[in-house]
């Protein structure tokens, strides 16, 4: 027999809370673009922009 069992509480009573509670507001930001870059991938090298440098000479009037 397969039961699952679960259990709902405020999030003002799990360990999360008094974890992030606990963090400045710069931390709090990191953690949550840490898990950003988990959740949605993050490869450094395919997120930058292209720069295309063309030099071109200027005619004299």
């Amino acid at each position: 027999m397969n039961k699952k069992i679960f259990k709902i509480t405020s999030i003002r009573e799990s360990d999360d809370y008094s974890f992030w509670k606990n963090k400045t507001y710069v931390e709090r930001i990191e953690g949550l673009e840490k898990l950003r870059r988990i959740i949605f991938g993050y490869d450094p090298s395919t997120h930058r922009l292209q720069r295309i440098f063309k030099i071109t000479k200027l005619k004299k009037d």
